[in-house]
């Protein structure tokens, strides 16, 4: 979140601390408590992918 954030604002996007703050990346209401959960991420060779241009239209 913090690459995104300081991508958006090096593009002069308008993100305001406020509202930065109240961002999480763990809202979870869709994900059950009880149960197994494994994630199996890709390898990226210790580099991150592109972040998405969010001036480009997205696919439906």
């Amino acid at each position: 979140m913090d690459r995104a954030l300081a991508q958006l604002r090096a593009q002069q996007y308008p993100v305001l601390d406020a509202d930065a703050a109240r961002l999480s990346p763990f809202i979870r209401t869709h994900i059950g408590i009880d149960g197994h959960y494994s994630f199996h991420l890709p390898d990226f060779d210790g580099t991150h992918r592109p972040l998405r241009d969010p001036d480009t239209p997205e696919d439906d």
